[in-house]
């Protein structure tokens, strides 16, 4: 086989683009699946405004663009190990289930970095919530033909829910602590 060359990858590109716009208009567009990748998209966001303790909102932010980096990179790499797939998207061009990564499971994370500060709350809450998007959540999306399962079991998301959460509200509260002493330091 011969190795392509940077060109033909492009044009590939550009194919499947016209490809995947086709598609959206002849198959997803304004079918219920979309409809509900498009609340999902903005509901999330009405109630976070909502909800959010506007004296802390720096830090859930910060907390928030962590977990939606994070599941769209995970989200990426088990597409393109052919793990999962989505049959229906809400545009095919951006990222493929940024609804999801990038309002509902930040929000609701976010929500849960909020309310929940000390640790052991905070795992329990993440360990139901894990549940309910793993054993709940990810069969209505399969059922609802948004998410397939090419070579992925529902129960191997449940801990990455959980670690995702406990790496990412570590990560986030050294950040801020470690600023804080060079803000304090700065002052002294």
């Amino acid at each position: 086989m011969d190795i392509p060359k940077l060109n033909e990858i492009k044009a590939l590109e550009r194919l499947l683009t016209k490809l995947k716009m086709q598609y959206l208009v002849h198959d997803d567009l304004f079918s219920l699946p979309w409809w509900v990748l498009l609340v999902t998209l903005i509901v999330p966001w009405l109630i976070w405004w909502k909800l959010v303790d506007k004296s802390r909102i720096a830090i859930v932010l910060v907390f928030g663009l962590s977990i939606s980096l994070l599941v769209s990179l995970m989200d990426e790499i088990g597409t393109a190990f052919g793990l999962w797939s989505y049959p229906t998207q809400l545009l095919r061009i951006l990222p493929r289930l940024y609804p999801v990564d990038f309002s509902f499971l930040p929000v609701v994370h976010m929500l849960l970095f909020q309310y929940f500060k000390n640790w052991w709350p905070y795992l329990i809450s993440l360990a139901v919530v894990g549940a309910v998007f793993s054993f709940l959540g990810e069969p209505l999306f399969v059922w609802l033909d948004i998410y397939q399962l090419d070579h992925w079991k529902y129960y191997y998301s449940f801990p990455i829910y959980i670690v995702k959460g406990l790496l990412l509200k570590w990560l986030v509260e050294a950040l801020m602590a470690k600023a804080g002493k060079q803000a304090g330091g700065m002052n002294s």
